[in-house]
């Protein structure tokens, strides 16, 4: 168990009477005793946001859906992105991780992964008045050559990129990755001049260009022998869990398979979760 210190609203209804009723609600510091913590990084919208000074989104549904299938007390506690894996595998201070985790084989090797619930395209973030060569409707890597280019500190963008100037076509272009501590972040900056694109994944390059009318984002692809056979950086996100927490890596995966039933439309629960926290879901 993991003993967190927080306060803790209890309602003291102390007294009712004919045509009144009085509720007092007393803060409280305590301890609590949680069974397992999940670390996230917020904002990453749909799947992990604030809302209320709440954190909400599809991974925090997710976490909810097996706290109440186990019958046991989970904490989500918001960090730094590139802390996450590191802490999971060491299991002190973190049983699993939830922010939108791609499965890579490096981080396969310090956790588990659960079944993959949603697969992601990289896009491109740039200014509107600024856009890069375009090949259709996507961007190819060849396209950034030279380029000054921005991703979150950890994320998958961030090493994609990375491995692009180290060892692909971008190597000896000119290619420079920054490190930024959020999307948004790199959002501003490419409206700031310091970058001139930003990596990011799909949902939430679109959810940036949403609030920011002045960028624009498209699909970054791998060039192939011909234009028709171009294909995207693609991704699938899943849970991290503490290789030694094999009962908690089960709830996961019975939960994401219920979840990821199609229904008669052909649509997962993640599927309406996602629309749902994108506010494009018509009730």
């Amino acid at each position: 168990m993991h003993k967190v210190k927080g306060i803790v609203y209890i309602a003291l209804f102390l007294l009712v009477t004919v045509g009144m009723g009085v509720s007092v609600w007393q803060s409280i510091q305590e301890e609590v005793d949680y069974d397992y913590v999940v670390e996230t990084n917020v904002p990453f919208a749909p799947f992990e946001f604030y809302e209320n000074r709440q954190i909400v989104g599809v991974d925090v549904d997710i976490v909810n859906r097996v706290a109440e299938r186990t019958n046991k007390t989970i904490q989500i506690k918001n960090v730094e992105f590139d802390v996450i894996i590191d802490n999971v595998e060491a299991g002190r201070i973190a049983d699993a991780g939830a922010a939108g985790l791609t499965i890579t084989p490096a981080r396969a090797e310090k956790v588990n992964f659960t079944i993959p619930y949603y697969d992601s395209v990289q896009y491109v973030i740039f200014n509107r008045e600024m856009p890069p060569s375009l090949r259709d409707d996507h961007v190819v890597w060849e396209a950034l050559a030279g380029a000054k280019l921005g991703s979150q500190i950890g994320s998958t963008g961030y090493l994609f990129v990375d491995d692009e100037i180290e060892n692909g076509v971008l190597s000896g272009t000119g290619a420079t990755i920054k490190g930024i501590d959020s999307h948004q972040l790199a959002a501003d900056a490419i409206l700031a001049h310091i970058i001139d694109y930003a990596i990011a994944d799909e949902l939430v390059a679109k959810f940036i260009v949403e609030k920011n009318p002045g960028l624009e984002a498209l699909p970054l692809y791998y060039s192939g022998a011909t234009r028709e056979e171009d294909y995207p950086v693609e991704e699938s996100y899943a849970i991290a869990v503490n290789k030694e927490r094999t009962e908690l890596l089960e709830a996961f995966n019975e939960v994401l398979g219920e979840m990821l039933t199609e229904n008669e439309e052909g649509v997962t629960e993640i599927d309406r979760l996602v629309l749902k926290y994108m506010g494009l879901l018509d009730e």
